[in-house]
């Protein structure tokens, strides 16, 4: 029974950091080359824009995206630490299982248990810190590219802008995406920030404590 238990808790441990490993943005496979296509005349005042593209190719973006792989690997590596630590003191209480009294060997294992159970709840803590750094800088990058979005519309003098993912061909002459990454590029390069801690009490913040009605 306590050597099923052990077990379990190291495979728990490794499928945990294996989910961890998540976090990492896959690199897209590289893409054969696309043959050249005759575009017909621009449309007047239709534009084009690729936000994903404008992130992406921003150095602002590129700078957050450097950020953020950063921050994962700091993740991983307190993560892993602490599951190898898991991982070896339950391969050890199992190795001496044999010579230990069922109640000494059920509290270490119990113990055990609240550790693994203290660490599952960590990395789906640390999971959700990391979604939320991301989607905040993500934030932030929108809205520096808000306002050279609207240079480059002005600009073009374009009467509708459409995003370039929802287009699967078009001219490149109506799109505005690289017009607003050489004017976000001549504003910001980079933004400071650490992974967000969702543990933390908000600065302030105090219990209600319950009045007595006066009477």
């Amino acid at each position: 029974m306590t050597s099923k238990f052990l077990a379990a808790t190291v495979s728990g441990l490794a499928a945990l950091a294996t989910a961890s490993g998540a976090f990492a943005q896959a690199t897209p496979p590289t893409a054969p080359a696309a043959p050249p296509v005759t575009h017909g005349a621009p449309i007047a005042g239709v534009c084009i824009f690729s936000s994903q593209g404008a992130v992406a190719r921003s150095q602002v973006g590129k700078a957050v995206d450097a950020r953020l792989k950063t921050i994962i690997s700091q993740v991983n590596a307190e993560l892993n630490a602490e599951r190898t630590s898991l991982e070896t003191d339950a391969k050890a209480l199992d190795a001496k299982r044999a010579t230990l009294d069922q109640s000494a060997l059920e509290q270490q294992a119990a113990a055990l248990q609240v550790r693994g159970n203290a660490f599952q709840r960590k990395g789906q803590l640390r999971q959700r810190e990391v979604e939320a750094t991301e989607q905040k800088q993500l934030a932030r990058v929108y809205q520096e590219l808000d306002p050279a979005i609207r240079q480059a519309y002005q600009a073009k003098t374009c009467s509708i802008l459409i995003e370039r993912e929802s287009v699967l061909l078009g001219n490149p002459a109506m799109d505005i995406t690289d017009s607003v990454v050489a004017a976000v590029d001549a504003r910001i390069k980079t933004l400071t920030f650490d992974r967000e801690r969702l543990d933390q009490a908000a600065p302030g913040a105090q219990a209600l404590q319950p009045t007595t009605p006066k009477k």
